[in-house]
């Protein structure tokens, strides 16, 4: 079985999959982005960050299991501090999300494809860079996953359409900062 390998581009609308197949979208289409908001919520999670920034801690605060972590900054960028950054734990959230969606598709398949996702791996790679528009300052991100042990697309793009991280790179998620 070969690993089937799937690089979504939401702001650009172009898809790559399997074999290199690409679907681009109409370039005299404008690209439009919309903000998913919520009726309610069935979980809730809450994390604070304290300290030097990427080189303090972060915790869950009491709910589920609590979780602490000291963060650093990536070794490559000339960090020595020992710690994990906030790019891994974004890719082994998303791995795990979509894992769990891809196994949902495969489940709720009409033609009971369930065995075709049970021993399926997800691969993420979560690239931290320079935007290449000149006027975007700062970081930004760009996430490669591949997905392993399962070779059927509609299913893979249809965990891609409910994957809750999914959703939120390629819908926008509502983002609410307060101040205390």
């Amino acid at each position: 079985m070969h690993p089937s390998r799937v690089l979504f581009r939401p702001l650009t609308g172009c898809v790559f999959t399997g074999a290199g197949a690409r679907r681009a979208r109409n370039p005299n289409m404008p690209v439009s982005r919309t903000i998913i908001t919520l009726k309610d919520h069935l979980y809730f999670a809450k994390a604070t960050a304290e300290g030097s920034g990427r080189n303090g801690t972060v915790r869950s605060n009491p709910g589920d299991v609590p979780l602490e972590l000291t963060m650093a900054m990536p070794k490559n960028t000339g960090s020595r501090a020992a710690g994990q950054n906030p790019e891994q734990l974004f890719g082994m959230g998303y791995a795990s999300c979509f894992l769990g969606s891809l196994q949902l598709m495969a489940m709720a398949a009409r033609a009971n494809k369930k065995h075709l996702a049970e021993n399926a791996k997800v691969h993420t790679n979560v690239f931290l860079g320079h935007p290449s528009d000149p006027n975007l300052e700062g970081f930004g991100l760009r996430v490669v996953l591949t997905v392993e042990g399962c070779d059927d697309n509609e299913i893979i793009a249809h965990a891609h359409e409910h994957c809750t991280y999914s959703r939120a790179l390629t819908h926008g998620a509502e983002a609410i900062v307060n101040k205390v």
